[in-house]
């Protein structure tokens, strides 16, 4: 039988290729398993504010309503509000660069932790110079109410009216509409002051003052926080007395 030793050995060779490929792979360290991917960044342009604004409302907890500042850059720069309304909880949630419509967005994730007897807002500016008409800028700020009524029903919201400045002063016709159609929308409900600052930014050659800008003629010096502090605490002082808010300031958020 000649053939049979063959094929036996055949088999043989075979079995040994086989247990030294086992052996072999045994003896490998495993391939590491590919790292996970990393988490894709957020694509909104204000997720990571909005939430540090969550992180921050998790430390301070809700045991007290806070009057809410809300608003494009005008509040994200108010350093110390907190200080200048010793007698009102408030707290600070501008963030810059934002049009009227964001805060609609993130109304429900900002304002509920602090079940806000007043929101106050200064926004439109940055709508106005991104091309919005004063209409849609007035139908955002309707939006902006209605979101915060779907919250909070009896929550009193004041606007600071839109003030122009020399960066943007072409477009002064825009602001001035803008204004009068808020201050009539404000005029058609007791829970809505319209707070028209615009005036008192204007010297006597009917331009913006330059002293209350920063260089950049956009952004306001403290000269001009200070000229907004009192119409703004008259409208704190009548829909949340003192007497009902405490004599202590609430931590102010301010971020650049």
């Amino acid at each position: 039988m000649p053939h049979r030793p063959r094929r036996v050995l055949g088999l043989t060779a075979a079995v040994v290729m086989t247990l030294g490929l086992a052996r072999t792979a045994a003896s490998e360290p495993a391939a590491p398993a590919p790292a996970a991917a990393p988490a894709p960044a957020p694509t909104d342009p204000f997720e990571q504010e909005i939430r540090a604004f969550e992180k921050s409302d998790r430390i301070m907890g809700s045991e007290r309503a806070r009057v809410v500042f809300i608003g494009s850059s005008s509040i994200r720069m108010w350093e110390g509000l907190g200080f200048d309304f010793p007698d009102h909880y408030v707290v600070n949630r501008g963030f810059g660069g934002s049009n009227l419509s964001d805060s609609v967005k993130y109304a429900d994730r900002i304002l509920p932790p602090h079940k806000p007897p007043l929101v106050v807002m200064y926004a439109g500016t940055n709508d106005i110079d991104s091309g919005k008409s004063a209409a849609t800028v007035a139908a955002d700020f309707k939006a902006f109410t209605a979101k915060v009524w779907g919250l909070f029903p009896s929550t009193a919201v004041a606007f600071i009216s839109i003030a122009t400045n020399p960066q943007r002063w072409s477009q002064v016709d825009r602001v001035r509409e803008a204004n009068r159609l808020i201050a009539a929308y404000c005029a058609t409900d007791k829970r809505l002051t319209f707070i028209d600052i615009f005036p008192k930014m204007l010297g006597e050659d009917g331009r913006p003052r330059p002293e209350l800008y920063q260089g950049d003629g956009l952004h306001m010096t403290r000269k001009g926080y200070l000229l907004w502090i009192p119409p703004v605490r008259a409208v704190l002082n009548a829909i949340v007395p003192p007497e009902h808010a405490e004599t202590k300031p609430a931590a102010s958020v301010t971020r650049k």
